[in-house]
């Protein structure tokens, strides 16, 4: 355990994440299956995209909660927390290939994944270190979509944008409670937020691009 997390706070901490790691990999096989009867490949890849950085970010998470202190926990700590701007770049993924496509898609694809690769090079260098600086750059990046909001509003349905701002706020707030440290089980409810995030991304994900 890292800190001065408890054993009860870890063992909810790996709990809550585990139920994501299996939601995501149903909504991965689902998302699948889903996307194969439009035949369509950037609707089948970009989802396919998707969800697997969702089974990632949980699978990382769940494994990082659950390891015994030690060097592995500390590796897989850096996974955890690189895995979230994998996520995000993923959620992008979608909508810039789908509904998006073209100068505005591709070249927000580009920028995100860019930034996204860097910031999984800025945890593997400074992991444990910086927290704040990085869980701004979580958020900066996940709002970034705003800079293509008009297109989005032309492209995407008002269901589809309000389940993203929803899943975008949820993730946010969620933030808050991450950085908390004085509230015992703080890093739990940060997880539900996350969950609940996740949950609204993926409705907006496939109510969009199906």
């Amino acid at each position: 355990m890292q800190g001065s997390t408890t054993r009860g706070e870890e063992i909810a901490n790996c709990l809550t994440h585990g139920v994501g790691l299996v939601l995501s990999v149903v909504g991965l096989v689902v998302g699948i299956m889903w996307t194969a009867e439009t035949g369509d490949p950037w609707v089948i890849t970009s989802v396919a995209v998707y969800t697997t950085t969702l089974v990632l970010l949980y699978a990382a998470s769940t494994a990082y909660h659950a390891a015994p202190s030690g060097r592995w926990k500390k590796a897989l700590r850096t996974c955890d927390h690189a895995a979230i701007f994998l996520l995000i770049a993923g959620t992008y993924t979608p909508f810039m290939l789908v509904n998006l496509r073209g100068p505005w898609g591709w070249s927000m694809l580009a920028v995100v994944w860019t930034l996204a690769i860097a910031g999984v090079g800025f945890k593997a260098a400074f992991t444990g270190r910086f927290n704040l600086v990085s869980s701004l750059l979580y958020v900066a990046l996940g709002w970034a979509v705003l800079v293509a909001l008009k297109p989005l509003l032309a492209h995407v349905s008002t269901a589809g944008l309000t389940l993203l701002v929803g899943g975008g706020i949820c993730y946010t707030v969620g933030v808050v409670f991450y950085l908390w440290h004085g509230l015992r089980y703080h890093h739990a409810v940060w997880h539900l937020f996350v969950l609940a995030g996740s949950a609204l991304h993926y409705f907006a994900v496939m109510r969009s691009v199906t």
